[in-house]
């Protein structure tokens, strides 16, 4: 297994989610008080992912006509759109995130070994 590079900042907050959630206190000050944040949020999220499947369809030539997002999108940059928006809902809902995905990855091993009974 490859050793994971953690910035020094990373390590004093003890993991990569903590060095992000700081990073985004600043960001989302302005929202902190707001009952409406996470309403706000989950339309980014969902807006984030259209944007990159849009940008997806037209690098890879099922929508080739779409040139505003031939142009203006690429999916790996919407990818990263989507985790920030995943990064601060989680933040202020207070989800542990490397708790979920290790829940999520578990789910999926297991559901490799025994599939889902329809």
């Amino acid at each position: 297994m490859k050793k994971q590079i953690i910035p020094k900042r990373a390590r004093k907050i003890r993991s990569l989610f903590g060095y992000y959630y700081k990073k985004l206190e600043d960001v989302d000050k302005q929202w902190k008080e707001s009952k409406e944040f996470g309403s706000i949020l989950i339309l980014s999220l969902v807006e984030e992912v259209g944007e990159m499947a849009r940008a997806y369809l037209a690098a890879h030539g099922k929508k080739p006509t779409n040139l505003a997002a031939q142009k203006d999108e690429r999916y790996d940059q919407e990818l990263g759109d989507i985790l920030v928006a995943i990064l601060r809902f989680a933040r202020i809902k207070n989800i542990d995130l490397h708790k979920r995905i290790i829940y999520s990855i578990n789910k999926i091993k297991k559901r490799q070994i025994k599939p889902k009974d329809i």
